[in-house]
């Protein structure tokens, strides 16, 4: 009986294979009559707006993963990712490979904490004004801390889980890697999906985010403001007497 790891004759498939095998999936799950929602990356460039990008920045700063990430940016350039949906906590993937099944791939992202939630609610009321801009699903620079900065909503590789049913025994194989990358193209054409997959109702998020900093305001309303000045300051500044 051969061994799979004493052969040595795994030889990884190349984009043509890929893409191939994935055409021929993407028709017998239509067959099938099940509704996919494959990852299409255009040229070489995986994302180009800043949700993307963002994504993907975060999980190339993580040492740990560095070894299978570029064989999952050949895979999602191939169109390896037949699959892709985003929902509440969870990724759920199907990333073709060289055998005519597609892998498949489960990607968990723990919830936020309450206490990390609450706190990030605060920081963004102080930037009230990005807020809309925020719902519309553009990003805001001047919010880009709350997402990348240190306790930021972007995870790190502890709030990060997953399993393939690939043989690869590595901690993060190619295909998991793909559907990774696979996220960030995603973001690229839906940023609110990033709040879904943090668990985080936007809708909710902002109204809490407003009222309180309409409840901040109120509070203030009775203090005076050293902003100010003073009526003698006033006829001095003009020469008024």
């Amino acid at each position: 009986m051969g061994n799979y790891w004493e052969t040595g004759n795994y030889n990884q498939p190349n984009a043509a294979e890929l893409k191939r095998n994935a055409a021929d999936s993407r028709k017998k799950e239509k067959k099938k009559g099940n509704v996919l929602e494959p990852v299409a990356v255009q040229g070489r460039t995986i994302v180009r707006n800043w949700w993307g990008k963002a994504w993907c920045d975060n999980l190339e700063q993580y040492a740990d993963y560095e070894s299978r990430l570029d064989r999952g940016k050949r895979y999602v350039r191939a169109g390896a990712v037949i699959d892709l949906k985003i929902q509440k906590g969870k990724i759920l993937a199907r990333v073709q490979g060289t055998r005519k099944v597609p892998y498949k791939v489960e990607i968990r992202i723990s919830p936020l904490s309450e206490e990390k939630c609450q706190s990030i609610i605060e920081r963004c009321g102080r930037k009230i004004e990005n807020m809309e801009e925020l719902l519309n699903g553009n990003f805001p620079v001047q919010m880009q801390e709350l997402f990348q900065g240190k306790d930021g909503l972007f995870p790190t590789p502890r709030e990060i889980s997953f399993n393939c049913s690939c043989p690869d025994w590595a901690l993060l194989c190619k295909h998991v890697a793909a559907a990774l990358y696979g996220v960030g193209v995603r973001l690229d054409e839906q940023p609110l999906l990033f709040f879904e997959l943090r668990g985080i109702d936007i809708g909710h998020f902002i109204d809490v985010t407003l009222a309180n900093k309409v409840e901040a305001m109120l509070a203030n309303e009775g203090k005076p403001s050293d902003r100010i000045i003073a009526d003698e300051d006033i006829r001095e500044l003009f020469g008024v007497l």
